[in-house]
């Protein structure tokens, strides 16, 4: 028996060697965690520049409760956060059962004495209004810093 065999062409020789996986390179790897990196941080800084400029209104106000003392005149009873030196004025109202306003005031609250606040920047106040009807429930609309 003779073992004559034609010799059997490997895959390769008749196709061609098969091409390598192209995988990142080192640099680009790097340059695309540095990337990443500095993306990241561009977020973290706006963030913060955001929330500096954003974060702490110049005057805030807490309802603290309300007393209706009749058809014609309710109480409300409010605190003011604000810079001490600052001058501020809040729009106080008081609404009946159907959330219509049947009262409302400006109120302006003066730079503030240090010994009556409560933090050194908030103060409490109680402002009567004047109504057309009766109201159910009294608060603050909105207060900002005059000039």
């Amino acid at each position: 028996m003779s073992t004559d065999h034609a010799p059997v062409p490997r895959v390769a020789n008749r196709y061609g060697a098969p091409k390598p996986q192209r995988t990142p390179s080192a640099q680009r790897r790097k340059r695309n965690r540095l990337l990443i990196w500095t993306v990241l941080a561009v977020a973290v800084v706006a963030t913060g520049v955001f929330s500096l400029f954003a974060g702490t209104p110049p005057v805030s106000s807490k309802d603290v409760g309300f007393s209706i003392e009749g058809p014609n005149l309710a109480r409300v009873d409010y605190e003011v956060t604000k810079d001490p030196a600052a001058t501020a004025q809040c729009a106080v109202q008081v609404l009946n059962e159907s959330y219509a306003i049947v009262g409302w005031t400006v109120v302006t609250i003066p730079p503030g004495n240090p010994g009556a606040s409560i933090d050194g920047r908030t103060t409490s106040h109680n402002t009567p209004v004047r109504t057309e009807s009766e109201g159910v429930t009294g608060g603050v609309n909105a207060c900002w810093i005059t000039d």
